[in-house]
């Protein structure tokens, strides 16, 4: 029998409050953009916490990384003012060389229990390589390796880093996590009306991407085939996690 297609999920309206973890300026623009824009527009609060600098996005568009911290912060703020972003924590880990150390950990435990989020979405820490064309970034599995822990135990555990007690930041139990670009999604949020939202945010980031030509074809290309997995035209894959009784 072939089989069943799923349906596009809809965060329930209680949910209010979306906590991005990224570990570089434009991964959420490539990956979550298109939920990120539809969330904003239905009323919800969502922030990005971006964990390195992106100093070390030198490509033929920018082979120099002098000056390219304030370039892209510049350019992530962009981003985060056309997907509908409007709070952005910069923890400011040097890029290339991230790992999933204790005070990385700490550091992700504080921005959730300080922003006290309904859903977290993160990488999936899993994921080594897609298909034969991309090793998956280590700092992309640092980043997404910290935030869950981050999630669980740390954040809703008093006695791990009681040091974020006396800083006034109480346990908080986050309720759903979602990991993108997982290699077994089994959530779709459908993007039809945002996609192109996407798109712009994305070509906002001119330092990894340039002129951008390319972007519109390779993220509809993507949006496509999630969507055929959810009966909808565009679509973006996540694995869901339902935490403390959501």
């Amino acid at each position: 029998m072939p089989r069943a297609r799923a349906k596009p999920y809809e965060l329930p309206p209680a949910f209010a409050r979306i906590l991005c973890i990224s570990a570089h300026p434009d991964d959420n623009e490539f990956l979550i953009g298109g939920s990120v824009a539809r969330w904003a527009r239905a009323g919800r609060e969502v922030v990005f916490c971006l964990v390195t600098t992106g100093a070390a996005g030198t490509n033929e568009h920018t082979p120099s990384s002098a000056g390219l911290v304030a370039v892209r912060e510049r350019e992530t703020r962009e981003a985060a003012r056309i997907l509908g972003v409007r709070e952005l924590v910069f923890l400011g880990y040097p890029d290339g060389v991230l790992e999933a150390t204790l005070d990385l950990r700490r550091d992700l435990t504080r921005v959730i229990r300080r922003r006290r989020p309904d859903v977290v979405v993160c990488g999936d820490p899993t994921v080594r390589w897609f298909g034969q064309e991309y090793l998956n970034h280590p700092d992309h599995r640092a980043a997404a390796g910290a935030a869950l822990d981050a999630v669980f135990p740390s954040a809703e555990t008093r006695a791990i880093f009681p040091e974020l007690l006396e800083e006034g930041l109480p346990p908080h139990k986050v309720r759903t996590v979602l990991l993108a670009a997982s290699l077994e999604p089994d959530t779709w949020v459908d993007i039809g009306e945002t996609l192109p939202t996407k798109i712009a945010a994305l070509r906002a980031h001119a330092s990894q991407v340039g002129p951008g030509e390319w972007v519109e074809a390779l993220l509809t290309g993507w949006a496509e085939r999630a969507g055929k997995r959810a009966g909808v035209r565009h679509a973006e894959g996540y694995k869901r996690f339902v935490l403390n009784g959501a």
